[in-house]
């Protein structure tokens, strides 16, 4: 059923979209059924279990961060982890540079903006954004590349709602863009759209999708 799933999924997308198979909470049979049918890219929302996951499952999967991270477990993930979806604060993106100093790496992270009319959602407002991207701080940072962006849409059976949202991330994406990173090809990166919603957000300019029950079934 995995296997069916994604292929459905797959066919209705575009080169330039990026699937992150969703994989919290499930077991490593069914990561492994997706890995078997050709999906490398996962997507966890907790620290511990995408530690337990990394170390016992090929090494050629990209593990995304998706959820809230905490600052004190950086470290546990900073060695391999392909991007940390949801940078908040200036505080979390210096401690991600910091641990990708002692692991030699540079890791990849998008900045997580709060689009929702939930007070539930963690992320940066537009100022907040350009405070941070301005400050000294960042811009001496060596180990961390801003790729792009991310948000979650409002949870509601309201589409238009969450279609003026993802617009509302879209806009953002394309003002940071030409404000601080017109001459940088690496940050393009829109992630929005959940198993819900991904094909509004994808109407609407998303080109990295995080799918979680539509592909392993509802936890």
């Amino acid at each position: 059923m995995i296997t069916e799933r994604l292929n459905e999924i797959r066919s209705k997308l575009s080169d330039n979209v990026t699937l992150v198979a969703v994989s919290k909470t499930k077991p490593k049979e069914a990561i492994k059924e997706a890995y078997l049918s050709g999906q490398r890219v996962f997507g966890e929302n907790k620290v511990q279990e995408l530690v337990e996951k990394a170390e016992t499952l090929p090494n050629d999967i990209e593990w995304h961060l998706i959820g809230h991270l905490q600052r004190n477990k950086v470290k546990y993930i900073a060695p391999f982890v392909s991007l940390i979806h949801a940078v908040d604060s200036l505080r979390l993106l210096q401690e991600i540079n910091k641990q990708g100093a002692k692991n030699n790496r540079t890791i990849d992270c998008l900045l997580q903006f709060h689009i929702a009319d939930e007070d539930t959602k963690f992320g940066l407002d537009e100022n907040e954004a350009i405070e941070l991207l301005n400050s000294e701080t960042y811009q001496g940072m060596n180990n961390i590349k801003l790729c792009g962006v991310m948000g979650m849409a409002t949870f509601t059976d309201n589409l238009e709602q969450v279609r003026d949202e993802f617009q509302k991330l879209h806009k953002l994406f394309e003002k940071l863009k030409t404000s601080h990173f017109s001459l940088n090809e690496d940050f393009k990166t829109i992630s929005m759209g959940m198993s819900g919603d991904w094909e509004i957000a994808i109407e609407e300019g998303s080109n990295m999708i995080r799918v979680g029950s539509s592909i392993f079934g509802s936890r």
